[in-house]
């Protein structure tokens, strides 16, 4: 009856120690089945706060990004002023560069009016105001013209005003055969021997010394007419105004 006994105290013993293994196993189980839990709240709590922070910085960099496109549209606005302002001073700067060219343009005009032009009359050059040169010019058209009164008005005030002018002895010429046609003989007489004392040589004076025979002619002074031709193929020989002179001399005599 012993060794059963034995026996059977050696199976209990087997099947406590066994037990207690296997109940050491479950306690090493749970022990790393917990700390795995532990470390996977640790985890989740790690990615958690990871997320959180993530979720911030991207809303910071949103309103960043917010920010830097508000800034982007305030510098486009703000160049556009300024190009609106540029392309204003631009515009600006034409118009008073216009109106300098203009005051510069009219300034000149105004001096040119009163600076001396050199004209050349009757193979003639000299200098003259310009209105000088407009006042003779208007009255030599109203001679063109035929209105021989307004003519002679306007070369005898012509003279008048400007007795030392270089175109006298034209206008001195001109008057005369204003007066011839508006038959006043005896003044353009006058005024075609006032040519000749002044300039002799001048261009017109062959013609000024026949027109005083025409003068002279058409008050009936023949005799004064034939001295007056003869004395003007003796001074300009060569001059047409002596080859009608010679023509007019054959027929009055």
């Amino acid at each position: 009856m012993q060794r059963p006994a034995l026996a059977a105290l050696a199976a209990a013993a087997l099947f406590t120690g066994g037990a207690q293994a296997a109940l050491f196993e479950d306690d090493e189980a749970r022990r790393a089945i917990l700390d795995l839990r532990q470390r996977v709240e640790q985890q989740r709590a790690a990615n958690a706060e990871e997320l959180r922070r993530a979720n911030e910085e991207n809303a910071t960099l949103r309103r960043s990004l917010l920010e830097l496109q508000n800034q982007i549209e305030q510098l486009r606005a703000e160049l556009a002023r300024m190009r609106g302002q540029d392309e204003q001073i631009a515009r600006d700067l034409a118009d008073v560069q216009k109106r300098q060219r203009d005051i510069a343009q009219g300034v000149d005009e105004r001096l040119r009016r009163f600076e001396p032009v050199q004209v050349t009359v009757d193979g003639r050059e000299f200098s003259v105001d310009p209105a000088e040169q407009r006042e003779f010019e208007a009255a030599l058209a109203l001679f063109r013209q035929g209105n021989f009164a307004g003519a002679q008005g306007a070369f005898a005030e012509f003279i008048r005003k400007h007795p030392t002018s270089g175109y006298r002895p034209t206008a001195l010429f001109w008057l005369g055969n204003a007066q011839y046609a508006n038959r006043d003989y005896r003044g353009a007489i006058a005024n075609f021997r006032a040519l000749l004392q002044q300039a002799p040589d001048h261009p017109r004076a062959p013609e000024a010394v026949l027109s005083i025979a025409n003068c002279q002619i058409e008050l009936k002074d023949a005799a004064s007419a034939r001295r007056t031709l003869d004395d003007l193929v003796k001074a300009y020989p060569q001059s047409e105004a002596a080859v009608a002179a010679r023509e007019r001399l054959a027929r009055l005599r």
